[in-house]
């Protein structure tokens, strides 16, 4: 039985028992099932757009409003991770077209850099960057199921035992958790068709809220008023007397503000490389791996920007900026349908986070399975069921996920996750350089666009963000980077145990 605790000693823990389950290779003779190509273009690229779309859309506006002021830096912001994400996405093209196989970014790392450097990055993906993104978008989905069901909110405390308190919110995001699991683990295909109905889904109810906001919700004179100081950068906040205060950005602070407000647009557009961590079960994945990234972050992008633009139309930018809770979809949907509309906004959350997450739990599992056929994870999952699918994997994943939605709130996931995410998208997208010139020879079917600017270019954003990030967000952003580096003795550790 594994205990963990909160903090690092649930970290420690997790160490510990990775290396005792470490054992001899996990030979792939041990199960005739393989990986069986079964999906299509479409399906990959709901993926990757599925993925993305969560509650982010629906939330971070309100904490970029506050931290650049102007409505002109609210769709700077969207509009810059839109094309870094895209630049990134074009970029690992390539890599999947190299290495069409299961295990996405971690094969890309440890064929760069070597198996340290991808079991880093797998140790991370599993104890933060992956499960605390599931974690995060199912605490998202239980609390917009509150809305219509406020017995299931967080102000329910079911167990209380000195500062832990289990919310029934807690056991909803921990049930939804459980369900996509169970439903993955009965087959790829089965997973794959509800991302694909629950994508579609989702990004005709964003575009009806879209065109029903500027049919319905506009207002002209709101408009003209949001954009009448669209660039005039500065951070607003509620002074003593509930006046709205807005201070000027000069120096440092404007890189932190930018920083900030980034955090959560970026958040909102994670998880786009997801489907290459299934590479090995899409149809002519040289092909349509790299041309679902580069569509599935195209729809998303274009989605999210018209998005803001429909919130600049409807809502006053300070409301926009002090939504209750950061809910500024919900007072969007209250604009354009009236009472209604929270109503109308918790339905479209609701699917959104669902739908998001089953491709989250859909992609994870493929790398730790991976990471386990190189000796770097549990031995079980390495093992395939008889539907073709690493139903072990799948099921760790979710123990942990399910964890973590006892442990953080939201925002303090979204905090821990990001920085992780950013350190290794960079080392990912260098390491097309490393391999060019390692591997002159080796067939690339695609070539990353705009080589070698593009990919340079997203090198220096990234990690000028995750500097800015580790300055002004410490407190989240230290535990993760100490969480990385906690992964270098336990793989010493593991290596041991494998010798």
């Amino acid at each position: 039985m594994l205990i963990i605790r909160d903090g690092n000693a649930g970290t420690s823990a997790v160490g510990a028992y990775w290396c005792i389950w470490f054992t001899e290779p996990n030979r792939m003779e041990e199960t005739k099932q393989e990986f069986k190509p079964r999906l299509g273009l479409l399906d990959a690229t709901m993926i990757v757009a599925g993925s993305m779309i969560g509650s982010g859309i629906f939330i971070v506006s309100s904490e970029i409003a506050r931290s650049v002021g102007g409505a002109g830096y609210l769709i700077g912001m969207w509009v810059l991770t839109g094309v870094i994400t895209v630049i990134a996405a074009v970029s690992y093209g390539e890599l999947s077209a190299m290495f069409p196989r299961a295990g996405g970014m971690y094969v890309y790392l440890r064929e760069a850099y070597g198996p340290l450097i991808g079991f880093l990055y797998g140790w991370t993906f599993f104890t933060i960057i992956h499960t605390g993104t599931i974690a995060a978008v199912g605490v998202a989905f239980a609390k917009f199921t509150a809305y219509l069901l406020p017995a299931v909110g967080e102000e329910n405390i079911l167990f209380t035992a000195g500062d832990f308190q289990l919310k029934a919110s807690q056991l909803v995001a921990i049930g939804v958790i459980v369900l996509l699991t169970w439903i993955n683990s009965r087959g790829v295909k089965e997973g794959a068709f509800l991302q694909t109905f629950l994508t579609i889904v989702k990004i005709l109810s964003l575009a009806g809220l879209i065109v029903c906001g500027f049919v319905w919700g506009a207002d002209s004179a709101v408009w003209n008023a949001n954009w009448q100081n669209a660039w005039s950068l500065h951070s607003l906040s509620i002074g003593n007397t509930d006046e709205i205060v807005t201070t000027a950005l000069t120096g440092l602070a404007f890189f932190g503000a930018m920083a900030v407000a980034m955090k959560g647009a970026l958040f909102s557009s994670d998880s786009w490389h997801s489907i290459t961590s299934i590479a090995g079960e899409v149809k002519n994945p040289q092909r349509n791996i790299g041309l679902s990234l580069l569509l599935g972050t195209l729809i998303v992008t274009v989605i999210y920007v018209l998005t803001n633009l429909m919130y600049l139309a409807v809502i006053p930018l300070p409301e926009i900026a002090f939504a209750k809770s950061d809910r500024v979809g919900v007072v969007a949907a209250e604009y354009i349908f009236g009472a209604s509309g929270t109503t109308v906004i918790a339905i479209m959350i609701m699917i959104s986070t669902f739908g998001c997450n089953n491709g989250l739990i859909l992609s994870g599992a493929r790398v730790f399975y991976t990471m386990a056929t190189d000796q770097l994870f549990f031995k079980k999952a390495g093992v395939l069921n008889k539907a073709s699918v690493p139903a072990n994997s799948l099921w760790m994943q979710c123990t942990w996920a399910s964890l973590l939605c006892l442990t953080g709130k939201y925002n303090d996931l979204l905090a821990l996750v990001i920085f992780g995410v950013l350190i290794f998208y960079v080392l990912t997208i260098l390491g097309i350089y490393i391999l060019r010139k390692r591997r002159p020879d080796m067939p690339r079917p695609y070539k990353a666009f705009g080589y070698p600017v593009l990919p340079a270019l997203y090198i220096l954003v990234a990690s000028a963000l995750a500097i800015l990030l580790l300055i002004f967000e410490s407190q989240y952003t230290l535990p993760g980077l100490i969480v990385i580096l906690l992964g270098i003795p336990v793989y010493y550790m593991a290596m041991r145990k494998t010798a």
